[in-house]
Formats: structure tokens, sequence, C-alpha cells
């Protein structure tokens, strides 16, 4: 652990991308390939590889009761020491600095620790398990063991680094490293295969999501049109669902995946439809309420999420409809790089049926910005968002969000935020953190943009609270800073300038639209974003005094 430790030290000391990669490159070739392979997965950020489906499930305040312990410190009030740093892995090391400076662990053993974290189910063995760890070795150890179970090194390591570190440690194509390790979801055995020579033998894995190709914003069906060659676009509907991609094998076994790769089974009505397609398939889709023919309001399928057992009445008065709209596997065929207008041949090919719980979604060939904007005025009346315009040549690019896919959705601004800090309400809300603090993205760096406690049930406010306790990092009283992880959709009336933010801005009259758990806090929307926005808006009231 130790070269791992000086080595991540030294990644954070650097902004340089080539230097982090050096550094990386280096650890990587000094270590054996089993150690180099849990180093490169640590350097992610993760526990485990993304397509492991197991979790530590240790959340802020037990890290923080067992940095304590293990410091000799239990039941000291910490906020100081926690804001000081803001980061749960350098207080650790300031609070253990003095009292573990012999100890040290291996790779392996930060590795056998994570299983057994995941492996228990008890909250007090949890906590026995890392009072242990973090007694046992040094404070620079356990700072980086907290930070991967936090998820968030914060060190400026992201996963692309460590794939061309790999490449350039194993003299390998970047482009191959990145391919096997999104068909594989696992970056230490991708690892493995670079060292091999063998990249090209990783197969896409069957029940292990892959990322979501996503489609950029546009506010007018013109700007679709701005290059001089007029693109050939299919136009879809855009739903207010849960995006959904279905994973499903030859015997019938069926998975069902949401945007943030974690496995939705609130829908068990939609497993025997998929179960009858043909052969090995991976479809991207969209999962709605749907009924008499028409889409329920995203309201109405909210009410079925996060429930552990969806009764048959539920099924009966909130019915769901999965729409297919793309293909990514085909039996042995991975059709990522294969043309968006073959693609949906294979796709009606597969899904040739149209039943009350599964369908192809509508698809219309367009060449004018006139075709688009009718068929914008189409998707909103028949209740749907807008609509997604594709290029017919398009490649299926997961996690990637281009001008290949452009989005058309209604004339009022939304963005997706994370909250950072819930308070208590007043009132009848006096006993429950109802009102938020909510942030946006710049780079690796959230910052706070806004405040709302309205939009929500109280029945969600009471979900959310229970979530906030078991999240909280500083409770601070009436008000508790959280871990970046609910992410919320929120309206507003317009942008303004502001010191009081770390971003700069506020949003003004700001109220909750729905919380997004399809999305983590990489998928927030971006300080770029909301200059954006914020110039658009100058645009306009310029605009209009100049009318008057």
């Amino acid at each position: 652990m130790q070269e791992f430790v000086r080595a991540a030290d030294a990644v954070a000391g650097t902004s340089s991308k080539n230097e982090k990669i050096r550094i990386i490159s280096e650890l990587l070739r000094s270590l054996e390939v089993s150690d180099a392979q849990l180093a490169a997965q640590f350097l992610t950020g993760r526990a485990f590889a993304q397509s492991d489906e197991r979790v530590v499930g240790v959340g802020g305040s037990m890290l923080a009761n067992a940095i304590a312990e293990a410091a000799g410190r239990s039941g000291e009030h910490l906020g100081s020491l926690y804001r000081k740093h803001g980061d749960l892995g350098h207080m650790a090391e300031e609070m253990l600095r003095e009292r573990n400076k012999s100890g040290e662990l291996t790779l392996k053993e930060a590795a056998a620790l994570f299983t057994q974290l995941s492996e228990t189910r008890s909250q007090q063995r949890k906590a026995n398990l890392l009072r242990s760890a973090f007694t046992s070795g040094n404070a620079r150890d356990v700072k980086y063991i907290v930070k991967i179970l936090t998820g968030d090194l914060r060190i400026g390591s992201k996963e692309s680094l460590v794939e061309e570190a790999i490449g350039r440690s194993f003299n390998q194509d970047v482009n191959l490293v990145r391919r096997a390790n999104l068909l594989l979801g696992d970056i230490g055995e991708t690892l493995r295969l670079a060292t091999e020579n063998r990249l090209s033998s990783a197969k896409v894995r069957l029940f292990h999501p892959l990322g979501f190709m996503l489609a950029s914003p546009v506010e007018t069906a013109k700007e679709l049109f701005s290059e001089a060659e007029a693109p050939a676009l299919l136009v879809e509907e855009k739903y207010d669902g849960i995006r959904a991609q279905v994973h499903k094998n030859d015997e019938g076994r069926v998975k069902i995946y949401s945007r943030t790769r974690d496995e939705v089974t609130e829908f068990p009505e939609l497993y025997a439809p998929l179960a009858r397609l043909s052969g090995e398939v991976i479809l991207d889709g969209e999962i709605l309420a749907w009924k008499d023919e028409k889409p329920l309001p995203f309201t109405e399928l909210q009410k079925r999420l996060g429930r552990k057992r969806i009764d048959l009445w539920m099924q009966l008065d909130i019915p769901v409809k999965f729409l297919a709209f793309d293909i990514l596997l085909a039996n042995e065929d991975l059709l990522l790089d294969t043309p968006l207008r073959e693609r949906k041949k294979r796709l009606e090919q597969i899904v040739d049926f149209n039943n009350a719980s599964i369908a192809v979604a509508n698809t219309k060939p367009c060449t004018t910005a006139e075709q688009v904007a009718e068929a914008f005025r189409a998707s909103l009346e028949a209740g749907h968002e807008g609509i997604v315009a594709k290029s017919t040549e398009s490649l299926y690019s997961p996690g990637k969000r281009g001008r290949a896919w452009l989005k058309l959705k209604e004339p009022y601004a939304t963005l997706d935020v994370v909250v950072t800090a819930a308070e208590y309400g007043h009132g009848k809300r006096h006993h429950v953190l109802s009102d938020v603090t909510f942030a946006i993205r710049d780079g690796e760096e959230l910052l706070n943009i806004g405040k709302a406690y309205s939009g929500l049930t109280d029945e969600e406010i009471a979900e959310n609270t229970k979530f906030f306790l078991q999240t909280t990092l500083e409770d601070q009283g009436f008000r508790r800073t959280v871990e970046p992880k609910l992410v919320l959709e929120v309206a507003f009336n317009n942008i303004q300038r502001s010191a009081r933010h770390a971003s700069g801005f506020a949003l003004r009259f700001p109220r909750i639209v729905r919380i997004r758990r399809d999305k983590t806090a990489s998928d927030i929307d971006t300080l770029t974003r909301v200059e954006e926005l914020f110039a658009k808006q100058v645009q306009l009231q310029n605009t209009a005094t100049r009318g008057k």
C-alpha cells in the first residue's frame, strides 16, 4: 500500500494530465500483476469493479465514528475538523497521524476489508472491521481507504487516466484498453489482459450494464440544421420515464438496469415479455407508466420506485411499458459500431410484437427544421417531454454525450443538481430534513447554487430524511452536510449573479420537479451549462428591452 499511497499523493499534487498518467504508469509497472490490478481499481475510486454488484454498505456517519474511535477521540464533536478539510480521508489522516505511525496495510488487505464489509449485514460488525483496519494501518493508508469507501479520491485520477496509464505501461493502444474496459467493466481485468497482450479478446459481458449514450440539449429545431449540408435524422419522442437497459440471455434470464447502472426490480411484469425475445440481447429504452394507450405523468411512475415489493394491485393501478429505441447486442453481434439506421432494423427484427408491456419506440425520418418542429408539437400533444433527433449514421458511444444525438424539450429550463446539505423545516416539518441546499458541477468540484423546500410529497421528504441521517458528514444541529448522492431536477424562474454561492449564481424561486434516482452526482448539470442559460437569458432580456 505504501507505493500506492505515494503515487496517489503525487497524482494529487500535480495538475498536469501527462504527469498524472506518468505517475500512475510507473506505479502499475512497479507492482506484481495482482497488486497492479488492485491499484488500478482503487485509483478509479471504487472498492469493486464496475461490473461487480457488491457494495460496502458504509455511510459517512459510520466512517466518522470509526475514525474517532481509532484515534481515541470517541464522542468528540468533529465538525470543525471536518470543515477544515471538507474530506473524511484527510480528516482521518490528521487524527491518526500521531497515533498510527508504524502500521501498514497491503493492497490485498485493503481489498479483503472491502470484501468483508460487503459480506456482513451487521452494522456493528462493519464498525468493528473499520475500527480494526484504521487502528492497524498508518494514517496515510487509512486516508485512502476512507476515500475509496466514499467513492471519491479527489486527486484528479479519473478512470480515463488509468486507462491511458495502462496503455503506456504495457505498450498497448489506449483505444483497445478503453474498449476492453468498456466491455468488461473491470479495469483490473483489463490491466491483466494488457500485460498478456490480449486486449482484443475482451468480450461483452451480459448482466454488466454498459454506459448509456446521451443526447445534448438544443433550444430550437433550427439548431439541428446549422451545418451546410442538412443531416438525415431519425426523430423519436422524448419520454418522461426511467431510462433502462435490458439484458437477456439464451435461457430467458432478464435483468433491467437504470442509468446509474443499478439493477431495477420494481417492474416484475416486464420480465416475462422480455424473456420471450429471441436470443441474447441488450436493449436501450425507457420504462413509462402507461394506461389507456397513453403515458401517465412521471409522478405516477415514481410511486413504484424504491419499493421492495410490488403487489398486483399496484401493477394494475400503475401499469408500465418498455419502449425500446436501440439495440446494442443481438446474439453474438455487438452493434456499438453499427450505424443507427442498421441498429433500428435489427431492433425491429428482435422486438417484432406490440403488446401491453413492450414495443419499439416511434421513429420519424426528418430532413428539415419544419418537419422536426411538427414532430416536436406532436410529441408534446401525446404527453411526452419533447423529442430526440439522432443522426442516421450515429454509432453507439456508451457514456458519451455529443452532437450525434440532440434533444429538444419543452421551452422552460430545469437543472439536474445534487444535494449537499439539508435543514430541518418549520411548522409541521420541524422534525424532517425538508430544506435542501444543492450544487452543480465544475470539473470534480461541486458548487452550491441554491436552496429549495417545495415540490416533494411528505412521503418523499420522510424517505429523504432517513437517507440524509444515514449519509451525514457533519451534524450542525439544525443543518447537516451530507454525502452528495441524491440528485434532483429543479425548475426556476431565472438565474441571477450571486456572491452568496460558490457557483457565482443563484436560481430565483427554485422548486423541486422530481427526484432523479436514475442519475448520480457525475450526471448533474455543469457550471458551463448554467453560464449558457444565463447568457441566453440576458440576450432575451436585452432583445425585449430594445423592443420596448
